[in-house]
């Protein structure tokens, strides 16, 4: 890949819309862009230029017709707006110039069209995101940010991206870095100025020192238990016998009839399943078959899959009827959720006025402190407790780190992973100062330490790594 080279890409998605835009990016962007448009004004840094798109002739050469709008002897083919911006205030540093015409596919690949026959090339998923990361412009992790920030499905994962994209993560990293930064450099100079006297530091202080590089990093290793779920959401599997309210519950909380609700047990027979945003965290709902003795096949394969959305899911709604006595069934599941991640819903609370058979046992009173699921009241008919129970399912989600700031931690396994090697070295470099191994050998696992955390802001790091990176990205972006 050439990265010095004038490139082209349509930046909106495919299909048909309002708004269609081309970007060209590189020395020759204007140069290209220009004699397919006719301009009222020349075309200024960081403004926008009305102007006509024209079927440009090979006579026109390289500059375009300034001239009123409907002179001139090309033919028009559509009223643009034209924005330019000069190098380096761009969002890759070069020379960028955009074109937003109406968002007719026809037009627009015609436009590329052109642009390819005069030397332009087409240009690479993320390609533009690489060149203003490769530029200096943004680091590694602003530039997955920017992804993360395109693919975010709430409102909460764009806070979040946008957060990354502004450095939070990098300004995090970076006085752990000083710090690792700062120890290395004291035992070079003991180890290269020897002979002039410069002390060493003595084995206490060097461990005092990998301990102020460690804790911090541990505390942003934790953070990942927490950003993985911001990022990728969770499963929430809503299990239960027949007709304790499974898909009326579901249909609460999806906030439509999505679910099919009879009097009749056993209604639904296979997996229904819709993602919802709680607190900003996608989580997929998945409601399930009522789990009894079946009656036939086709109910013996949906308990089937309830079983196994049970097994896989993050987090599971054991529902219970409170309005009826405590079934075998129900005792099942509740053993089967313990010390897993999991709420008792005490569904059909507004059919009696008391907990009555579904309250808790003596051995789940006794063993709450070990890990027995919260319970919440609730009526699917009503609305009543729908919003405790939000709100218990937000707790589970967020937990401890519910309390954590919102900016600086980790929603990437890339960035997980190279905090643990990081965090492996300094296990490494601490053994190393406790059996006395020389400056020289601890330097090498503090070193190891080191190159994680600069390969998560791309300070280092390999092509393989970045084309993995972008390659994942739209094309255009």
């Amino acid at each position: 890949m050439n990265l010095d080279d004038t490139i082209v890409a349509i930046a909106t998605p495919p299909g048909r819309g309002g708004i269609g835009v081309i970007r060209f990016a590189g020395p020759d962007a204007k140069k290209i862009a220009l004699p397919m448009l006719r301009l009222k004004h020349d075309l200024e840094p960081s403004r926008a230029t009305f102007a006509e798109l024209i079927d440009s002739d090979e006579h026109l050469g390289t500059a375009a017709l300034v001239c009123p709008a409907g002179q001139g002897s090309a033919s028009r083919i559509d009223e643009v707006v034209v924005t330019y911006f000069a190098k380096p205030h761009s969002y890759t540093t070069d020379d960028i110039v955009e074109i937003s015409a109406h968002g007719s596919p026809v037009v627009l690949h015609h436009v590329v069209e052109l642009a390819l026959a005069r030397g332009v090339r087409l240009a690479e998923p993320g390609e533009f995101t690489m060149r203003a990361f490769l530029n200096g412009r943004i680091d590694l992790t602003q530039a997955e940010a920017v992804r993360d920030l395109i693919d975010s499905q709430t409102l909460y994962q764009a806070r979040i991206a946008a957060q990354q994209l502004e450095g939070a993560l990098s300004r995090r990293l970076q006085p752990i870095k000083q710090k690792l930064v700062e120890l290395i450099a004291t035992l070079e100079a003991g180890i290269d100025f020897a002979e002039d006297d410069i002390s060493t530091l003595p084995a206490e202080q060097i461990l005092q020192r990998i301990t102020t590089v460690r804790a911090p990093l541990e505390d942003l290793a934790a953070s990942f238990a927490y950003g993985k779920i911001v990022h990728q959401g969770l499963t929430l599997a809503i299990v239960g016998r027949p007709n304790v309210g499974k898909s009326s519950l579901f249909n609460c909380l999806v906030e439509r009839d999505r679910a099919i609700v009879t009097p009749t047990p056993g209604t639904t027979r296979d997996l229904v399943s819709e993602t919802v945003a709680i607190g900003g965290i996608p989580i997929q709902l998945v409601d399930t078959a009522g789990i009894r003795s079946a009656l036939d096949e086709a109910e013996s394969i949906g308990i089937r899959k309830s079983m196994e959305a049970l097994a896989d899911a993050d987090l599971i709604l054991i529902v219970l009827d409170s309005s009826q006595p405590l079934a075998e069934e129900d005792q099942q599941l509740l053993n089967q959720a313990h010390g897993r991640p999991a709420i008792v819903v005490e569904n059909k609370c507004d059919l009696t006025n008391h907990v009555g058979t579904v309250e808790p046992s003596s051995a789940d009173r006794n063993s709450a402190e070990k890990g027995a699921p919260p319970r919440v009241r609730t009526s699917a008919t009503t609305g009543e407790g729908i919003l405790a129970l939000r709100n218990e399912i937000l707790r589970h989600v967020g937990g401890e780190a519910a309390i954590h700031s919102e900016t600086g931690f980790l929603t990437n396994l890339r960035h997980q992973e190279r905090v643990l090697d990081s965090l492996t070295a300094l296990a490494a470099s601490k053994t190393g100062v406790a059996t006395k191994v020389p400056h020289e050998m601890l330097l090498l696992d503090l070193y190891s330490a080191l190159r994680p955390l600069d390969e998560i802001t791309g300070a280092t790091t390999t092509d393989d790594i970045l084309n993995l990176i972008f390659s994942t990205f739209c094309i255009g972006k």
